[in-house]
C-alpha cells in the first residue's frame, strides 16, 4: 500500500489492528476508517521517521502509554472520531515535533486534571471536544503559548474554570461550537487579548438579556468575528451591533448560514459610536423567512459609511434602498451574487450618488435580463473597474450600450448570449464570455489582455488583429478541430493559450506544427496532457504529442493516386497473363462445366439418339464427312453419327449444343490431328467428354489418330488429351488399304461395345 514517496494508504481495509512490519522508511501512514480498537507499544516502534499518522474513524478505546514514544518526528496526529474515554499526557510526551493534533469526536468528558499538551511546544492546530465533553479545568492548556487554530466542540460544555485558556498568549483562529451563553462569556473573558479571529457556531441569541452577558466582548481585541449557524432576532441584533461597534480592533464581521427571526423592525434605537475600524461585512446564506417584509434598514444607515467591502450572498436581496447606497461612501467592493435583483430594482439600487467609490461589483446569479438597462444603471459609477454579471439571462444583446467609462473587467459568462456586439465596452482589459452559444468572436477590443471563451461553439481561433494586446486566451471545450501555424503566429506574443478539451483532428499539418513548435510548451496551458485528437486511422482520444500519422494519412491524395495506378497496372498484368495462358478460356470452360454438372449424369435411354458424337477439326472435315461418315452410316447395320455441321440446333449456344450432343450419344469419337489440338472447340468437346468419362467410369471416348502428333505439338491446355492418350488405346488411320479394312473393323467394334 506504499508509493514511491513512502506514503502508505491502508484506509478502509477492515483492519482490526495496526499491521506489523512497519519500517523506518515510512513517512505517511493512513489507517483511517478501519476497525482498530487498540494501539500497543510495539505497533509503531520502528516507524521512527513517520511524519503523518491518520487514525480517525476507527474504534480505538485504548492506547498504551508509550505507543508514540518513537515518533519524535511526527507532525500530524489524527485520533478523531474514535472511542477514547480519557486523554493521557504520556501519549504525547515524546511528540516534540507535533504541529497538528485532532482529538474531536471521541467520548472523553474532560481533559483530565492537568494539561495533556504540556510537552507539545510546536503545536499549531488543536481540535478537541465531542457531544459528551462538559468540563474545561484550569491548567488543561498549560504548555501551549501559541496556536494557529483552536477548535473546541463544546455543544454540551457546562463547566469552564476561569483562566483555563489564559495560558495561551496567541490564538489566530478560535472556533467554538457552544450553546451556553454563560460559558461562552467566560471563554471570551479569558481570550479578550489573545484571539485574532473568533468564530462562534450554533449559538442562539434570542432575547436581549442573553446578549448583555456578552457585553464583555466590547473589550476584545479580536479583528474578525464570525457567527455561523447562529440564531438572531429583531430584539438582539441592535444589542450585538452595539457590542461590535465598541470593539477597538474589529475589522471584519461575518455571518454564515445564520437565521434571522424578524423583518428589521428593530424596536430600540441603536446608540453606538461609529466604529473606527470595522470595514468588512460578509453575509452568506442568511435565512429570513419573511424577507419580503424586510425594512429599508434606515436605522443603521449611519453606521455604513466606513465599510469598504460588503458581501451579501444568497440572502434573497431584491433591492438595496437608494438611501443605503448613498450612505456607502467608502464602499469599494460589493458582492450581491445569488440574490433576486432584477433590472428595475438595480436601477433603483444604483441610484445617482450611490456607491460613489465602488470599484468591484458582483451581480452574478440574479434576475437581470436586459443588458442595455443593466449597463445604463451602472454607467454613472465612475470608479467601477470590475463587473461580474455572469449567470443571468440576457439572451440577445443590443448593438450599443452605455457603460462606466473606466470599466476594465467584465464577466458575461453563462448569460445565454448567442453573439457579441459592439455593446461590449471597448475599454475592457479582461472579458469573460464563457458558457454561451457563441459561434464566432470578431470584436475590436484594442486594450483587451485576457479573453475567456470556454464552453462555446467556436470552430476557429478569434482573429488576432482586432485584439492586438491579448496575452491570455482560454478557448477550452469549444469545437476547434485544428489551428494552423499562421493562426498561432498571430498570437505568438501571448503568454498563455488554453485550447484543451477540444475536438482536434489529427491532420498532418496540425500535428506537424504542434509537435515541432517549441514555444507551444511555454504558451499552451496543460500541454500536452490535456490535448487529444481523433482520427479515423489513429487511436481516438490520443495525446497529440504521441500521435504519429502514417504516410497514407499525411499524403492521402498522392497515395490514392498511386493505389489507382497500381490497381490499373495489376489489372493490365492480369489481362496480359490471362491472354497468354488462356484464362478467359478457362473461365468460360469452368462456367460450362458448372452448367454441365447440374444436369443428370446420364441421359435416359429414350433420349440417346446417336451412336457417337464426332469431335473433329474443321480442317479435317473432308476425311470425316466424305470417308468416315460414308463408311459408318452406310454400314449394315448403319451407325447414327452426330456432326456439328448437320445436327447442332440453330440459335442454341454452342456450348449447350456440345453438351447435349455428347449426352445424347453413347460414344464420343475424337478425330485427332495437328489441326485438332489447335482448335478451341475441340478442346471443349474433349473436356466435356472427359467429365463424362470420369463421372460415369465408362469408355465413352474413342480416339482416332488421323495423323501422327508430336507430343511437344500438343498445347499445355490439352493436358486431358495427354492423359487420355496415356491411359486409353487409340486407333491410328493407316495409309494401306488392307490396314484400313482392319481399322474400320476395329472402329465399328468399339462403337458397338
Amino acid at each position: 500500500s506504499c508509493d514511491a514517496s513512502q506514503l502508505c494508504n491502508c484506509s478502509s481495509m477492515g483492519l482490526d489492528f495496526i499491521p506489523p512490519g512497519l519500517t523506518a522508511k515510512i513517512t505517511v501512514l493512513n489507517l483511517a476508517y478501519n476497525r482498530i480498537k487498540r494501539i500497543q507499544s510495539q505497533d509503531l516502534q520502528q516507524a521512527v521517521n513517520l511524519r503523518t499518522l491518520l487514525l480517525q474513524s476507527n474504534k480505538i478505546s485504548s492506547i498504551d502509554e508509550d505507543s508514540f514514544q518513537s515518533l519524535a518526528k511526527l507532525e500530524l496526529l489524527d485520533l478523531s472520531n474514535n472511542s477514547l474515554a480519557h486523554l493521557s499526557p504520556l501519549w504525547f510526551g515524546h511528540l516534540f515535533s507535533l504541529q497538528h493534533l485532532y482529538l474531536q469526536g471521541n467520548s472523553y468528558r474532560d481533559l483530565g486534571q492537568s494539561s495533556p499538551f504540556s510537552s507539545l511546544r510546536n503545536l499549531s492546530s488543536l481540535h478537541l471536544g465531542n457531544p459528551r465533553f462538559s468540563v474545561i479545568r484550569q491548567g488543561n492548556f498549560e504548555g501551549i503559548e501559541l496556536l494557529h487554530k483552536l477548535w473546541i466542540d463544546g455543544s454540551n460544555l457546562s463547566q469552564y474554570e476561569q483562566g483555563s485558556l489564559k495560558s495561551i498568549k496567541t490564538i489566530n483562529h478560535m472556533i467554538i461550537n457552544i450553546r451556553s451563553i454563560n460559558v461562552f462569556s467566560e471563554i471570551v473573558r479569558d481570550t479578550l487579548y489573545s484571539v485574532a479571529w473568533l468564530e462562534v457556531r450554533r449559538i442562539a441569541f434570542g432575547i436581549p438579556a442573553e446578549v448583555q452577558v456578552l457585553r464583555v466582548m466590547s473589550s476584545s481585541f479580536a479583528k474578525k468575528i464570525s457567527f455561523r449557524q447562529t440564531l438572531l432576532t429583531d430584539a438582539t441584533v441592535p444589542e450585538i451591533i452595539s457590542i461590535l461597534e465598541d470593539m477597538p480592533k474589529l475589522v471584519e464581521l461575518q455571518l454564515v448560514d445564520c437565521r434571522l427571526l424578524g423583518t428589521g423592525q428593530w424596536k430600540m434605537q441603536i446608540q453606538a459610536n461609529q466604529s473606527q475600524t470595522l470595514r468588512v461585512l460578509t453575509i452568506k446564506n442568511l435565512s429570513i423567512e419573511e424577507f419580503y417584509l424586510f425594512t429599508d434598514l434606515e436605522a443603521v444607515q449611519d453606521l455604513l459609511s466606513p465599510f469598504t467591502r460588503v458581501t451579501v450572498q444568497n440572502t434573497k436581496v431584491f433591492l438595496v434602498p437608494c438611501r443605503i447606497s448613498q450612505h456607502l461612501l467608502s464602499l469599494e467592493y460589493l458582492d450581491l451574487s445569488a440574490n433576486l435583483i432584477g433590472d428595475q430594482s438595480l436601477e433603483h439600487s444604483a441610484c445617482q450618488g450611490g456607491w460613489p467609490s465602488l470599484q468591484t461589483l458582483n451581480l452574478s446569479q440574479n434576475s437581470l435580463s436586459d443588458l442595455e438597462i443593466t449597463s445604463k444603471s451602472l454607467s454613472h459609477l465612475g470608479n467601477l473597474i470590475v463587473l461580474d454579471i455572469s449567470q443571468n439571462n440576457f439572451g440577445e444583446i443590443p448593438d450599443a450600450c452605455e457603460w462606466p467609462k473606466h470599466l476594465k473587467y467584465l464577466n458575461l459568462s453563462s448569460t445565454q448570449i448567442p453573439k457579441v456586439t459592439k455593446c461590449i465596452p471597448p475599454t475592457l482589459e479582461v472579458l469573460d464570455v464563457s458558457g454561451n452559444n457563441l459561434k464566432e468572436f470578431g470584436l475590436q477590443l484594442s486594450f483587451l489582455k485576457e479573453l475567456y471563451l470556454t464552453r462555446n461553439q467556436l470552430k476557429t481561433l478569434p482573429g488576432a488583429a482586432p485584439i492586438p494586446n491579448l496575452v491570455a486566451l482560454s478557448i477550452r471545450r469549444n469545437k476547434l478541430n485544428s489551428f494552423s501555424k499562421e493562426e498561432f503566429e498571430s498570437f505568438r506574443r501571448m503568454e498563455l493559450l488554453d485550447a484543451s478539451d477540444n475536438n482536434f483532428i489529427c491532420s498532418c499539418e496540425f500535428l506537424s506544427f504542434i509537435q515541432h513548435e517549441a514555444r507551444l510548451a511555454q504558451v499552451l496551458v496543460g500541454w500536452p496532457d490535456r490535448y487529444v485528437c481523433d482520427s479515423p486511422l489513429a487511436v481516438r482520444g490520443a495525446q497529440v504529442g504521441a500521435v504519429h500519422l502514417s504516410l497514407m494519412e499525411c499524403h492521402r491524395s498522392l497515395m490514392v493516386s498511386l493505389i489507382c495506378v497500381l490497381v490499373f497496372l495489376v489489372i493490365l498484368l492480369l489481362v496480359a497473363v490471362g491472354y497468354k495462358y488462356h484464362m478467359v478460356w478457362y473461365l468460360r470452360m469452368t462456367w460450362a462445366w458448372l452448367q454441365a454438372k447440374r444436369k443428370p449424369k446420364r441421359a435416359p435411354p429414350k433420349d440417346v439418339c446417336y451412336d457417337a458424337f464426332v469431335s473433329y477439326s474443321e480442317n479435317d472435315s473432308d476425311w470425316v464427312e466424305n470417308t468416315m461418315v460414308r463408311e459408318l452410316e452406310q454400314a449394315c447395320p448403319p451407325f447414327r453419327l452426330c456432326l456439328h455441321k448437320r445436327d447442332f440446333v440453330p440459335g442454341k449456344w454452342i456450348v449447350d449444343n456440345i453438351i447435349d450432343s455428347i449426352e445424347k450419344s453413347r460414344k464420343t469419337l475424337f478425330v485427332l490431328s495437328e489441326h485438332f489440338v489447335q482448335s478451341e472447340w475441340c478442346k471443349y468437346e474433349l473436356d466435356f467428354s472427359h467429365f463424362r468419362l470420369f463421372d460415369e467410369n465408362n469408355d465413352a471416348a474413342i480416339l482416332v489418330l488421323l495423323e501422327p502428333i508430336q507430343s511437344n505439338a500438343i498445347p499445355k491446355r490439352f493436358c486431358k488429351l495427354r492423359k487420355i492418350m496415356n491411359t486409353k488405346t487409340y486407333l491410328e488411320w493407316p495409309t494401306g488399304e488392307e490396314q484400313q479394312q482392319v481399322f474400320w473393323f476395329n472402329l465399328k467394334i468399339a462403337l458397338r461395345s
